[in-house]
């Protein structure tokens, strides 16, 4: 029989999936020995298990490798979905001497899968990491739905998220730009939209990973130095480091929207609809 296997990341998002497919969630036992290792225990039997868990933090890694092992004894078909792919963004070698951390995280998950589901990584080539079947789901989309109605131009903090800004914009039927920075002195930097203007607009600033929340933070400041009216901050993976969502939320925006793929009190729209279909 297929079930879920909910690991610790995702309670809300696995919850969700079996709602939308009907497929349940199994019983599975995960606590920590006093000395902090992970333990885990499928207490049914399964023969295709679907295991939700992310690669952040460093703990959500060791968990998913033993709830994999767990039910590769048992399961006859293991799927893997990886809301949030952690260590995605070491994704070749920058310097030498260095680890590719998204080609290693890979290899260590593919031992015990037949397919992998990933949501937005960092860079698509990831996919080519796996020697095993992978889907990748852009959440893009279903950010750019909520947003339906509430903004009039979309706008990406650097060139590098302008893709995520063109294709929300073109399904919420308005405009795009991104900020470009330039340099004034050694110290002295000012971002500002590429091609639009911004006064009285109510604008959405959208970028695949909000962790530390600085680039967030400067990119507000800057569109509110424009002019802009209100300003809505969304981003699929919502890390949200130290006090990151209080930086934010100072610096001027009027909410801050992130999928479930890291599930948080910001986790307004699911990508459960999503992944659903491929499970």
């Amino acid at each position: 029989m297929k079930k879920i296997i909910a690991g610790t990341s995702s309670p809300m998002l696995s919850k969700s999936l079996m709602e939308i497919t009907g497929i349940p969630i199994a019983d599975v036992s995960i606590k920590k020995f006093p000395d902090g290792e992970c333990y885990v225990r499928i207490n049914e039997e399964i023969e295709h298990a679907i295991i939700i868990e992310n690669t952040y933090p460093d703990e959500k890694i060791i968990e998913l490798f033993l709830l994999q092992d767990a039910a590769r004894r048992m399961a006859g078909k293991i799927d893997v979905v990886i809301p949030y792919y952690g260590y995605g963004r070491q994704d070749k070698i920058f310097e030498g001497g260095e680890a590719i951390s998204a080609e290693k995280m890979a290899k260590l998950i593919e031992q015990d899968a037949e397919r992998i589901v990933l949501v937005n990584p960092h860079k698509k080539h990831i996919s080519r990491f796996f020697s095993i079947p992978v889907d990748i789901i852009d959440a893009t989309p279903i950010l750019a739905e909520y947003f339906k109605g509430k903004v009039d131009i979309v706008i990406s903090p650097d060139a590098g998220a302008e893709h995520m800004a063109k294709k929300a914009a073109e399904i919420m039927g308005c405009e795009y730009d991104y900020l470009e920075k330039t340099r004034i002195s050694g110290n002295e930097v000012i971002m500002k939209p590429k091609r639009m203007e911004l006064n009285g607009r109510n604008v959405l600033i959208i970028d695949d990973i909000i962790s530390t929340g600085g680039t967030m933070r400067e990119a507000i400041k800057q569109i509110k130095a424009q002019g802009a009216n209100k300003i809505h901050v969304a981003c699929i993976h919502g890390l949200f480091i130290g006090n990151a969502d209080e930086k934010i939320l100072q610096a001027g925006a009027d909410e801050i929207v992130t999928t479930d793929t890291i599930e948080s009190a910001y986790s307004k729209v699911s990508i459960a609809p999503l992944i659903a279909p491929l499970i």
